[in-house]
Order: C-alpha cells, then sequence, then structure tokens
C-alpha cells in the first residue's frame, strides 16, 4: 500500500489495482467547514484530471479531480451523509471515492508525501 498525491490536493491510497481517493488537509483547510459533496456514480469510467465530483464549504466550491484513469468501484455514502467527514478526518473516513485503475503506471507522475509536503507548502 502507498498513498500518492496530486496537486489539485487529492490523495490516493493505492491497494492493488485499486485505490481510495480523498482530498488532503491542505485542501480541507482551504476550503473551510465543507456542507455538501457531489460524488461519482458507481461504474462511471474516468480520465485522469476529469472532474469527477464537487466539494462545498461555507467559503467556496470546488472540483474533485480524477487523479488517474478508471472506474468508479465504490463511493462513501457516510460522507455524502455527514460531508463534515472531509473535515475531521480527510485520510480517514472522509474519503471521497474508490476507483480500479486504468493505468498503474499513471501513479508515477503523481507526488509521493515528502513531494507534497514540500509542494503544499508554498501552495
Amino acid at each position: 500500500m502507498s498513498i500518492k498525491y496530486t496537486p489539485d490536493h487529492e490523495w490516493l491510497k493505492v491497494e492493488g489495482a485499486s485505490a481510495t481517493v480523498g482530498i488532503t488537509h491542505h485542501a480541507q483547510d482551504a476550503l473551510g467547514d465543507v456542507v455538501f459533496v457531489d460524488l461519482p456514480e458507481v461504474g462511471k469510467t474516468f480520465a485522469a484530471k476529469d472532474i469527477a465530483g464537487v466539494v462545498e464549504s461555507v467559503k467556496a466550491a470546488a472540483d474533485v479531480y480524477m487523479p488517474v484513469s478508471g472506474e468508479i468501484t465504490e463511493v462513501n455514502e457516510a460522507l455524502r451523509a455527514d460531508p463534515s467527514l472531509a473535515n475531521s478526518d480527510p485520510l480517514g473516513a472522509g474519503w471521497f471515492f474508490k476507483v480500479k485503475l486504468a493505468n498503474p503506471a499513471e501513479l508515477d507522475a503523481l507526488m509521493d508525501e515528502t513531494s507534497y509536503t514540500t509542494y503544499s507548502a508554498n501552495a
């Protein structure tokens, strides 16, 4: 299992041929209190960098981008019911969706934790 990060402040926890996706601490800090999430449909296929969902907060709305190409296999219904999970536990219970990877080589273009920490400190 490894965790990767995108320049758009999404994280992916990779487990074999699938990954769990959510927004980072940096993203939820910038957004403020999350009040609504629009999650993708299970079974829908996205290309990397497609808009896969939306997160709305008291401050702003932001798109959630698909970090890699693949098919949505599960969405976090608990997050839909309680969007504040994206604030209270963004790397755990506040995950957004799970994706079956179409091209695992796309993971190579994403950042590891050290690179992301440096990147987000300058964002």
